[in-house]
């Protein structure tokens, strides 16, 4: 049985698809761009700012769920330019402690919805 989860915290979804399901123990998350979910706006220019904004969102998420960036197993960092690699690593380090960090993969992409810089999905585990 599946749960669906979405919080007005995080941006709503802008196609056919939730920001996260929940089946099981698994909760599966959407990619997070960097909208901010209070004004509707991207996050543009900084790419640090722009992943910051995304992993609030992701952080939202968890939270609706009851969970937090200790839960996540899984993620996957989806850019347009890896030469930002170094600066996006930066900020999404400081959501998670290195001893226990989920596993990753990031991959450098041509385009990204809204033709933003950077996206993040999570899988996370109750």
């Amino acid at each position: 049985m599946k749960k669906i989860i979405n919080t007005p915290n995080a941006p709503a979804p802008i196609g056919p698809y939730n920001q996260a399901v929940l089946a099981g123990n698994m909760l599966y998350i959407s990619g997070q761009i960097p909208i901010n979910p209070k004004t509707g706006n991207l996050i543009e220019g900084d790419i640090k700012e722009e992943t910051k904004q995304s992993m609030e969102n992701l952080k939202a998420i968890l939270e609706e769920a009851g969970m937090t960036f200790e839960n996540v197993i899984k993620s996957s960092i989806f850019i347009k330019d890896m030469n930002q690699f170094a600066q996006i690593n930066e900020v999404y380090a400081t959501y998670f402690d290195a001893e226990t960090a989920p596993a990753r993969e990031t991959v450098e992409v041509a385009n990204l919805p809204k033709f933003v810089n950077v996206e993040i999905s999570m899988i996370a585990m109750l």
